[in-house]
């Protein structure tokens, strides 16, 4: 009887887990990116309050896809899901929401379940969703967790946000430089709960917890029982805590590295940064200077549409403001143009040529900043290599545009006008995109934010003032 009931149990365990993988084919394309369908089955099963359908529709996705599914999801259907979550599962997936969709999340949690959850998570993604509550839910929250959590995520959240002290997790694995190989591997092994969920290097510290080295775990592994850490440890590098994580991303990136200790002023050991962190800060701090150079703020799946229209509507004036400036170079040879009305026609083509020239200059300049590959070292060599591309692109785009205007118009002075004009503005666009964001990089302003309006209004100014002003010196 009791090989039947095994046997029965096993299919049954097969059958689950073919289940799963039907649904996980359901649930993501190639692309690794959500079915529509699968969608819809959720929202179905939402709508007739089927628990047990979304039980398996959840549980074939990973956190990150739960978290992406939240996304797709109306704040209707959003608050209908919250309670079909345990704790575990929605400590995993908190970490993976984007920052508007997690706070409306957090409201429809009770504080209870949310303290339980906040419990299972690294200090650092903890302190996180701390930081998202109401000030009230905030305290109810904190009151519900043991103590020692409390005082760890109170004291993540007193450094500044977007430092390493707010990127760091404080649980680390650290070894005295008088142990062995052997005595680290059994303390280690005695203390699993204490452990860090990922880690990937034993920091070896002195007396007064400060790091004097480190021992990768796959050397730690390797290497005999009696061998002393002292002997095998590696040089670290430390984050002091008050650093800007964009620097901390610099750091890692330039160094090559997978976990780095955190150091307070004196020195001592507080925390660990790994590198599954810092691939979150190189992806944010990417997107906010792609969205700084287009003068808008980040508008996610929930943006609503007065905070959307309040982040851009100042760049926008400022724009107006500029473009105003620009169009009255046409107005100061309205007279030219009326005399001449094919002006009216060419003159936009040299201000557009000149603006996406100087953007292409923007781009690269921004990005070499953001990236240390520019500055005052080599400022006068970038610039004038952009200055050379700019002239000769302007001379290359002058002799075929010419070309086809003397086809058109038969008429060679207008020709070497256009073509001159496109060239000067070229190497100006190409100056200003380089210019613009150094000099704003030395005002200790950020480059990306507003290099684009003013190269823009460079770049539209001379070109009309080169075009009319050529036209009207060598055409009337």
């Amino acid at each position: 009887m009791s090989r039947e009931t095994d046997d029965l149990a096993q299919v049954k365990d097969n059958a689950h887990s073919d289940l799963d993988e039907d649904l996980e084919d359901l649930a993501l394309g190639e692309d690794y990116a959500l079915n529509p369908e699968f969608v819809s089955d959720v929202v179905d099963a939402l709508d007739r309050g089927d628990a047990e359908r979304l039980r398996e529709l959840l549980g074939a996705l990973h956190p990150a896809d739960v978290a992406d599914l939240m996304g797709f999801l109306s704040a209707d259907a959003r608050e209908e899901l919250i309670p079909h979550l345990d704790p575990e599962t929605l400590a995993e997936i908190l970490s993976e929401l984007d920052t508007e969709i997690r706070e409306e999340v957090l409201e429809h949690v009770p504080s209870a379940t949310l303290a339980k959850a906040i419990g299972e998570m690294e200090s650092d993604d903890a302190a996180d969703v701390v930081d998202d509550l109401e000030a009230d839910k905030r305290a109810q929250v904190l009151a519900a967790m043991p103590e020692t959590e409390r005082a760890t995520i109170e004291a993540t959240l007193a450094y500044e946000d977007e430092t390493a002290g707010r990127l760091m997790q404080r649980e680390v694995v650290a070894a005295p430089q008088f142990w062995t190989v052997g005595q680290a591997i059994d303390h280690f092994r005695r203390e699993v709960d204490d452990l860090p969920e990922l880690f990937f290097d034993v920091y070896v510290v002195d007396p007064s917890y400060k790091p004097v080295g480190a021992v990768p775990v796959s050397l730690l592994l390797r290497s005999k029982r009696d061998v002393p850490l002292a002997q095998i440890m590696e040089q670290v590098t430390e984050i002091p805590v008050d650093m800007d994580q964009e620097e901390v991303a610099y750091i890692f990136d330039k160094y090559h590295l997978i976990s780095a200790p955190v150091v307070e002023p004196g020195g001592r050991l507080v925390g660990q940064i790994t590198v599954d962190d810092i691939v979150g800060v190189i992806q944010e701090e990417g997107e906010e200077d792609i969205l700084a150079l287009a003068g808008v703020s980040d508008a996610g799946r929930d943006a609503g549409v007065w905070g959307t229209v309040r982040s851009r509507i100042p760049w926008l004036a400022l724009n107006m403001i500029t473009a105003a400036v620009s169009a009255s170079v046409i107005g100061a040879f309205q007279g030219e143009i009326q005399k001449l009305v094919i002006l009216a026609a060419l003159n936009p083509i040299v201000a557009s040529l000149g603006g996406n020239a100087a953007t292409q200059t923007l781009a690269v300049a921004v990005r070499a900043l953001a990236s240390r590959e520019l500055s005052a070292i080599n400022a006068l060599r970038t610039v004038g290599r952009e200055m050379m591309v700019g002239l000769l692109n302007g001379a290359a785009l002058a002799l075929v545009t010419g070309l086809v205007i003397f086809v058109l118009f038969r008429d060679l002075r207008l020709s070497g006008v256009f073509g001159l004009a496109l060239m000067i503005n070229l190497f100006v666009a190409s100056l200003a995109g380089a210019i613009v964001p150094l000099t704003l990089d030395r005002m200790g302003r950020d480059p990306a934010v507003s290099s684009s309006v003013f190269v823009t209004f460079v770049t539209d100014f001379t070109g009309f003032f080169a075009f009319l002003g050529l036209a009207a010196l060598i055409l009337l």
